[in-house]
């Protein structure tokens, strides 16, 4: 083979050096290629206690598992030959405009996460034209969120207390401000078994013990913000200096039933949600209340252990109820391919939590830019592969659930 030294002139094509990128959040976050590489970032920028609130769930943290494992356990069914060069993601949801299948989903103490918190996921959910729901437990208020996003659509999540009094007062303050939707969480009686918040001895605000000031050394630009930053303030309370499990526990009502929910139907003017549904015969009640869209939840596994695998309870649901009210969808969402997964079998829509909240600890504002961005970047990639070129073409067949745990038989047992 003949060799020769290459010119400079053939050289020249061959050298492209990239404009170096001088912040170094910006420069984290572009290295961040999917959701698990924010999560990768935010365990390391973020305090044990603050970071295992966000990634944990109840007890042998089964539910979740299981969750991600259903959506890892599907197989597509492309379809060929079809023209996808343009692609819309937008759709009606809940009686207003969406600009992706995705809102971000109520969380609570969020501003412990990273100072910025709902703040930051305001207004990123406004740049990218999707609601942001705020949590009854949420680290702003109710007013300050609305002045955040001013022009988007903000939604807000009830848990109703044993002072039902309080609790209505929070929902005539979101009226008020201009939300247009309302979640009523139903699925949380008491508050789960979150071990890790135990060992971490998990306290609002944060404790400084020898413990987690030891953990705080690595990450002092976390205890700088959080320490120079307004104090923490709450949707729905002034102050507490106990557990997150004794607050939880001292707020949540275990007497709440389906009488309690047509009475805040009767109260509320607004599209109302039923949020933590986990069988068919539950998403039928809910509906028969007056309910404009069910959440098909186990509350990201961080109730009961254990529980029923949304994604799996979805086709069912949407085949029985899904002409009669919206059906969503969260719990165990990691990628904009399990987004596109839940729309086929019959979501209308879909809420991501832990995949919002990494993005924040990753980088703030800016990290929740960028786990939108990967999503709607994912989804819009799924889609062109399918074969589809807007959101109400996707069907159950192009998705096939794989079976890894399926229910042994009992005679007689009506499992709906």
């Amino acid at each position: 083979m003949k060799r020769q030294f290459p010119k400079p002139r053939d050289l020249a094509p061959l050298l492209r050096f990239k404009q170096p990128q001088l912040d170094a959040r910006q420069r984290r976050l572009d290295r961040a290629l999917t959701i698990e590489d924010l999560r990768t970032i935010a365990e390391r920028r973020t305090p044990r206690a603050a970071f295992d609130y966000t990634d944990g769930a109840a007890e042998a943290e089964l539910s979740l598992a299981r969750a991600r494992q259903a959506f890892r356990d599907i197989e597509f069914q492309p379809a060929i030959l079809r023209d996808v060069s343009k692609v819309s993601t937008d759709r009606q949801v809940l009686g207003g405009p969406v600009s992706l299948p995705f809102g971000i989903a109520p969380t609570g103490f969020t501003r412990m996460m990273q100072t910025e918190g709902e703040y930051a996921g305001a207004r990123a959910a406004a740049r990218a034209g999707i609601p942001f729901c705020l949590s009854t437990m949420g680290t702003a208020s109710i007013e300050d969120v609305a002045a955040a996003n001013p022009h988007g659509r903000n939604w807000f999540q009830l848990y109703m207390w044993k002072d039902r009094d309080r609790s209505m007062a929070l929902v005539e303050r979101a009226a008020a401000a201009g939300y247009d939707t309302l979640l009523v969480t139903v699925d949380v009686p008491v508050a789960g078994a979150r071990l890790r918040d135990k060992r971490n001895g998990m306290t609002i605000p944060p404790a400084l013990t020898p413990a987690t000031v030891l953990n705080a050394l690595p990450r002092p630009r976390w205890w700088f913000d959080f320490l120079t930053t307004e104090p923490l303030a709450f949707a729905s309370l002034d102050r507490w200096s106990g557990t997150v499990a004794e607050l939880l526990d001292s707020m949540f009502d275990p007497t709440v039933t389906f009488a309690d929910l047509a009475w805040i139907r009767d109260q509320w003017p607004g599209k109302l949600v039923v949020k933590g549904v986990q069988t068919l015969a539950d998403a039928r009640a809910v509906v028969e209340v007056g309910a404009d869209g069910i959440v098909l939840s186990n509350h990201g596994g961080r109730q009961l252990d254990r529980a029923p695998v949304p994604f799996h309870l979805l086709p069912s649901v949407a085949a029985e109820l899904g002409r009669d009210t919206e059906i969503m969808l969260d719990t165990g969402i990691m990628s904009g391919a399990d987004v596109v997964a839940s729309i086929a079998l019959g979501a209308r829509f879909t809420l991501v939590g832990r995949a919002y909240l990494y993005g924040l600890m990753a980088g703030g504002e800016a990290g929740v830019d960028r786990a939108i961005t990967i999503l709607s970047e994912q989804i819009e990639r799924t889609m062109r592969l399918l074969g589809v070129g807007s959101l109400d073409e996707l069907t159950p067949r192009h998705v096939t659930q794989l079976v890894r745990l399926a229910p042994r038989p009992v005679p007689g047992q009506d499992r709906s």
